[in-house]
């Protein structure tokens, strides 16, 4: 009968869509890991290197909502395995960082742009930028002084933690990013869809 669906019509969107679970699944518990082995070099610049990396594979190779759902996840289970942030008003700046990072390299390469390597260099320098200015604005400039209002030692460290690192280490995790990408994509046969 001709317009009718079969079994395989009807249960390819729950395929789908139990395959983006497990693949968002499996990122955020890969950062979680990354950070708790990491955690013990104590170097801010390892740990943030490879959680920007997966942040930005999340995003190339689950698509936008995949690489979304871990930016916005990572910082709460690491703060809950006490890997990540020791204060929770941090967590949701953190998380918006992330977010930020994920959508400026969504927006610069969209479905299509992750074998060119300009557009991977571009979404590289503009997620690292982008990241590290929300994250300046956010815990540095509003944060520290108005919210948390921490002794001054305390303030000057969470100030130097989430100034200048953040844009180092978004730029090693994309620069990782650029280098594994397009391979990853082609061995996985990815084609996104926005």
């Amino acid at each position: 009968m001709k317009g009718s669906l079969g079994f395989a019509d009807v249960c390819a969107p729950m395929k789908n869509k139990t395959l983006w679970i497990t693949q968002t699944a499996v990122l955020v518990a890969l950062i979680v890991v990354i950070q708790a082995f990491t955690a013990s070099f104590g170097n801010t610049f390892i740990t943030g290197s490879f959680v920007n990396l997966i942040l930005i594979l999340g995003v190339g190779l689950v698509g936008l909502w995949g690489g979304l759902s871990v930016a916005l996840l990572s910082p709460i289970f690491a703060f809950f395995f006490k890997i990540g942030p020791t204060m929770w008003q941090l967590i949701l700046c953190i998380a918006i960082g992330n977010a930020v990072l994920v959508l400026v390299w969504w927006f610069v390469l969209g479905t299509h742009g992750y074998n060119q390597y300009p557009r991977l260099v571009g979404a590289t320098i503009a997620g690292a930028i982008a990241k590290a200015l929300t994250l300046y604005l956010l815990i540095v400039k509003f944060m520290v002084p108005l919210v948390l209002q921490l002794p001054e030692p305390q303030a000057t460290v969470v100030s130097a933690t989430f100034s200048y690192p953040q844009l180092v280490t978004a730029l090693l995790g994309g620069a990782m990013a650029v280098i594994l990408m397009p391979q990853l994509r082609r061995i996985l046969k990815i084609k996104l869809e926005m």
